[in-house]
């Protein structure tokens, strides 16, 4: 029997792309309140499934990269850094979690170092206007008066 005001979570195949954007059998869901649900809907099982549950409703959810991506970046090196996630919650960003991959794709730690989150474009380059180079020859990050080496691409 139908729910009022309430509609099931589509049984198609829904994906989280490593752009940070949801997709519904293939094709971008646009409508960003439905994306902002999902995200905040999200859970990640220890052995990595992801799923959404919303209510009594539940969907699994290919990730393509990581469950949850850094659409922002706040804060200063005297102060340290915040990244704000896609679903808008904000943690500090520490930077002994952070790694480097293939093609400078930066990763950090997050959801209490549960998960790694890929840094989206524009958060990437926020966090990297603040690197310096350093002696050895790669960059550094000042935090609060250190000095964090950046992770060289794995």
């Amino acid at each position: 029997m139908p729910r009022a005001g309430f509609t099931a979570i589509y049984s198609g195949t829904i994906r989280f792309g490593r752009d940070g954007k949801w997709y519904c059998d293939g094709e971008v869901i646009p409508n960003r309140a439905i994306c902002r649900l999902y995200a905040r809907a999200m859970t990640v099982d220890d052995d990595g499934t992801a799923r959404l549950e919303l209510g009594e409703d539940r969907a699994r959810v290919e990730i393509e990269d990581t469950p949850w991506v850094v659409i922002a970046v706040d804060g200063d090196p005297q102060h340290g850094f915040t990244v704000r996630l896609n679903d808008e919650t904000s943690e500090p960003l520490v930077p002994a979690t952070m790694r480097v991959a293939a093609d400078n794709v930066l990763y950090c730690r997050v959801k209490g170092g549960r998960h790694e989150a890929r840094f989206l474009r524009p958060a990437y380059y926020e966090l990297m206007r603040h690197a310096e180079a350093s002696a050895s020859g790669g960059y550094e990050l000042p935090v609060a008066g250190a000095r964090i080496p950046l992770p060289q691409p794995t």
